[in-house]
């Protein structure tokens, strides 16, 4: 009897200004997972980023590089991504940043977490959680922490999640329920974004499993978040709450032309 196939996997890491950290993020990814493709998707770094990647596609036909014309947010960057390898066929989307702050030695236990799940267990997503037991962050301010824990506990309870780091940008999410969403609607930016994606798997019905990582905080270059981000995850947090104890559910299915 021939083994099963191993699924394809797409890893998607948004950049903007990491040319000091995108050949290392590259290097350990292609190292863990060997037969994973990289998808960089950059906007228009001044850094030259982007040409970096180019470089390296050029050795490497593993790696990928999309440009895009400006600073466009992290959400259109990773909806992007997620079109382009469902136009390939790949079968696992991960989302990665490419600042060294996701452990990459943790990517293989994500992909497992769904692709080597029971198919009734309908796995949907695995997110590399700071917050459960075993999960640790490197190197944080306690203010920091606090809000971070603090909103995702905000989060949790005010949408009904079963889910302890909902704001987590490490992830591998099975393409067939990408492909189920309607994309054309996500608009949200930042942290938020993590925010919106993971109520979508939850109201498609699929199961989503949270698998410890060490958090360690960028070593180069300077973090994208800002206070405009926070706000944002809160205000669309509390709305989509309102809405879900009021019985009014968003629409997760893509429309039909």
């Amino acid at each position: 009897m021939s083994e099963p196939s191993q699924p394809t996997v797409l890893v998607i890491v948004p950049t903007y200004n990491e040319a000091e950290n995108i050949h290392d993020i590259a290097g350990r990814v292609l190292s863990t997972v060997p037969a994973a493709h990289l998808l960089v998707v950059d906007d228009g770094s001044p850094d030259g980023t982007g040409d970096l990647v180019d470089e390296l596609a050029a050795t490497d036909d593993r790696v990928h590089l999309m440009r895009r014309s400006g600073k466009l947010g992290l959400g259109t960057a990773y909806v992007a991504g997620f079109r382009w390898g469902l136009e390939r066929g790949y079968d696992l989307l991960v989302e990665m940043d490419a600042d060294g702050s996701h452990p990459a030695d943790r990517l293989p236990a994500l992909i497992a977490a769904v692709a080597d799940a029971e198919p009734a267990a309908n796995v949907m997503l695995a997110i590399g959680s700071r917050w459960i037991e075993g999960g640790s962050v490197v190197d944080w301010p306690k203010h920091r922490e606090l809000l971070s824990r603090g909103g995702n506990g905000y989060a949790r309870i005010m949408l009904g999640l079963d889910v302890h780091d909902i704001t987590a940008g490490f992830r591998v999410y099975r393409a067939d329920a990408i492909a189920k969403m309607e994309l054309d609607a996500v608009d949200s930016k930042g942290y938020c974004f993590q925010v919106d994606m993971t109520l979508r798997v939850h109201d498609l019905g699929g199961r989503i499993v949270e698998v410890p990582i060490r958090f360690r905080d960028r070593i180069h270059g300077v973090s994208k978040m800002s206070q405009a981000i926070v706000v944002e995850a809160m205000l669309r947090t509390t709305q989509w709450g309102l809405q879900r104890r009021f019985g009014r559910r968003r629409s997760t299915a893509p429309k039909r032309g």
